[in-house]
Order: C-alpha cells, then sequence, then structure tokens
C-alpha cells in the first residue's frame, strides 16, 4: 500500500529541515573591492534604441500636436464661440422634427 501523498510531502518537509548546509556563509577575502572596482571600471550601457530615441519621439509628438491646435485654431474658436452656442437647441430640434 502506498503512502499517502501529504505523509510523502511531510517527511520530505522533516528530512530537509534537519539537513546541514556545510557552505562557508561568508564572502570570500576581497569580495568586496573586487565588486567595488568592477562597478566602476566598467564602462555605462549603451541603452536600448527606445531609450535613446525616446526624448526625440516626445519632441516630435509635442510639435504636431502644437501644429494640430494651430492647423485647427478657427475650427476651435467657432466651436468655443458663445454667440452660436445659444442657437443650439436639442430639445427645440426634436420637436420641429415631430411636429
Amino acid at each position: 500500500m502506498k503512502p499517502h501523498p501529504d505523509q510523502q510531502w511531510q517527511r520530505l518537509i522533516t528530512a530537509a529541515r534537519s539537513a546541514a548546509d556545510p557552505r562557508d556563509p561568508s564572502a570570500p577575502f576581497g569580495f568586496a573591492t573586487r565588486v567595488a572596482a568592477r562597478a566602476f571600471a566598467s564602462p555605462a550601457p549603451a541603452g536600448s534604441l527606445v531609450e535613446r530615441f525616446a526624448l526625440r519621439a516626445l519632441g516630435v509628438a509635442a510639435l504636431l500636436a502644437v501644429l494640430s491646435v494651430a492647423g485647427n485654431y478657427t475650427a476651435l474658436v467657432s466651436a468655443f464661440d458663445n454667440e452660436t452656442a445659444g442657437l443650439d437647441d436639442p430639445v427645440g430640434d426634436m420637436i420641429d422634427l415631430a411636429s
């Protein structure tokens, strides 16, 4: 008869907890010095293509936004004009359509 999977799992957990770790937990002599020396000696990474062109793309997008607003300035002004805002009467338009 096979043991239940939970019993097998508990046996494995008990065995793992009782196992000794023979490795030395301390870092080897001079490890921190070597790591710091490599960090300051290596050149900075070049970066990806996206990082290189991100600010340029942001500038182009801002320029296109300004140009689109400038090109449609008259349409924007007429949309927010106070004189034409009172002429729109959706309720009146619906009454005219019904009669």
